[in-house]
């Protein structure tokens, strides 16, 4: 009885290394592989895999159904479709995962063979969404025969979004995949990073479509999309937008941001040792302000020497120190209250840095980006809304039971902005630059600029350092603003509005970066305006279609 559900429910041998192949194809588009290409080819051995295991159907299809509408032998073809998606969703989120292994191996003593067990059972939740996204897949297929490939890629889209209205996370979406090429990324301006994978999984469709049923006028749209990918061919121009070189600012400096990369180490930090580093990052700051302020003579062809001036030397200074274990605690300690003070008054600067301030009224604290002024005193207060699941906060019925990893912080409620010279800038600290509707919510607020202040050293030298880079490049080409990443490890970097990576600091080194902040026009993007419209439109399509699907009488025979 048991062997007989499981031919009922296991899909063939073949299929199943079908779905592992394409997901080793998108491992292989991500960080640190980045072999970005692979994504627009990912999902055709899957989809190949789904129509494979509807064909063994074929003959059964010719019975007819039964009064309740639907047989047996259906329902074990989407069963084993579901289990095909499932196999590759899993396989790809450990692949691309693993990393999530390292603070509990390194930091929590974790025994290696749990820390994996554990992010297997996470995977595999991960990797129903995938499943949906066959199972539905093969219904289409069912019924529709070959021409169903032209609903997958909304039917993709549709599943990602699903991942993350229940999860709240999306990590590694397709789209991610080419957040450091410039052929499809600037659709992320329109509809966010869910629009960008829309293009990928309509190129596999079209791939498997042609090769389920071979016809001549699916050649062209193919050999164009491949055009594409392997040209320099980028949308941008065609979409109104420059192509600038890097940092040409046309717009009037406001303010200079200072940003330390201070390479805090995880563990091992005693008073002694904290005391030292917190010097050491205000070493670094005060020796790059020295350097802007005091600009050394430089050789001109002529022999003489001269000193450029790029904007006035009176332009306001802000030092941003990044998110790090050493754990400041502004309100509640007098003695760097004053540290503090005296470094923002002795240098004339901002200082924006991130503490654990206190949740009046409760007992918890929030995870907060605290500007102090020139004059030493508090300018505002960020606190972090978007918090890290079982690491930074636990679901309120497994308080208790279920420790969070780095703490129980508070949940923040306000979109706070801080000022940065006559620009206004959001801030964004660690997991929240994954959240488009953040960043979204800054602009429309008026943020000219988005900050990033995060601490990935948990993590270890692994592909997550690249990965998180990735999430914001979207959110600088989402927004049309630029993110000035800044972090205790690795990656610190200026992204400019068109998501270029520039001036990256190289990981695990002590370093400091000088950049320029301008005002922005104010103008807002149609995914600052609109959100997430196109996963909304592509989830009511398949909607649609499915219903469609269900109620439609069923043909006798479909040749597939």
């Amino acid at each position: 009885m048991a062997i007989s559900l499981l031919k009922k429910i296991l899909p063939s041998w073949k299929n199943m290394l079908l779905a592992i192949l394409a997901s080793a194809l998108l491992i292989l588009a991500f960080p640190d592989f980045e072999i970005w290409f692979f994504a627009w080819f990912a999902l055709v051995p899957l989809m190949c895999a789904v129509e494979r295991e509807t064909k063994l159907q074929k003959p059964e299809l010719q019975k007819p159904a039964r009064s309740k509408g639907v047989s047996h032998a259906i329902d074990s073809s989407i069963i084993r479709s579901f289990v095909l998606g499932w196999i590759f969703g899993t396989t790809f989120f450990f692949g691309t995962c693993w990393w999530l292994t390292y603070a509990p191996i390194n930091y929590a003593a974790f025994p290696p063979i749990l820390a994996y067990f554990l992010l297997f059972c996470v995977t595999t939740v991960a990797g129903l969404f995938p499943g949906i996204f066959a199972a539905i897949l093969s219904m289409h297929v069912r019924r529709f025969g070959s021409r169903a490939f032209l609903a997958a890629p909304f039917v993709w889209v549709f599943t990602e979004f699903l991942r993350y209205l229940i999860t709240g996370n999306n990590w590694n979406a397709i789209g991610y995949s080419q957040a450091f090429t410039k052929q499809t990324v600037h659709f992320s301006e329109f509809g966010g990073v869910l629009l960008v994978g829309f293009p990928l999984a309509l190129f596999a469709s079209l791939v498997t479509k042609w090769v389920a049923k071979p016809q001549r006028y699916w050649l062209p749209a193919v050999f164009f999309l491949l055009f594409w990918l392997t040209s320099d061919f980028s949308v941008g121009p065609l979409l109104g937008m420059n192509s600038d070189p890097p940092f040409i600012n046309r717009s009037p400096i406001v303010a200079k941001i200072v940003a330390v990369q201070a390479n805090v180490p995880m563990s091992g930090l005693d008073q002694s040792k904290w005391q030292r580093l917190r010097d050491a990052q205000t070493r670094f700051a005060e020796e790059k302000v020295y350097d802007y302020r005091h600009p050394v003579p430089t050789p001109r062809p002529d022999g003489r020497s001269h000193i450029d001036f790029p904007e006035p030397p009176e332009t306001p200074v802000v030092v941003i120190l990044p998110e790090s274990p050493m754990n400041f605690l502004y309100s509640d300690d007098r003695e760097f209250q004053q540290f503090i003070g005296d470094f923002a008054r002795e240098n004339n600067v901002s200082v924006l840095f991130n503490s654990s301030e206190p949740d009046k009224g409760t007992t918890k604290y929030f995870n907060s980006a605290v500007m102090v002024g020139p004059d030493g005193k508090q300018v505002d207060q960020y606190d972090k809304i978007y918090l890290l699941p079982f690491g930074e906060a636990v679901p309120s019925f497994l308080e208790g039971i279920v420790p969070g990893f780095v703490g129980n912080f508070a949940y923040g409620r306000e979109y706070d902005l801080f000022p940065v010279g006559d620009a206004k800038a959001g801030v964004m600290i660690c997991f929240e630059s994954h959240f488009g509707a953040l960043s979204r919510e800054y602009v429309r607020n008026g943020a000219d600029v988005i900050i990033e202040m995060t601490n990935d050293g948990y993590l270890g030298p692994t592909p997550v350092l690249r990965q998180h880079l990735a999430n914001a490049v979207f959110r600088a080409v989402e927004t049309n603003r630029p993110v000035l990443r800044v972090t205790n490890v690795g990656i610190t970097a200026y992204i400019d509005e068109k998501g270029r990576v520039l001036d990256a600091a190289t990981p695990y080194q002590e370093e400091t970066r000088v950049w320029s902040v301008s005002k922005s026009d104010g103008s807002q993007t149609f995914y600052v305006k609109y959100g997430d419209w196109f996963a909304w439109l592509c989830s009511m399509i398949t909607i649609g279609i499915l219903l469609l699907t269900l109620l439609i009488k069923r043909p006798k025979f479909l040749k597939i």
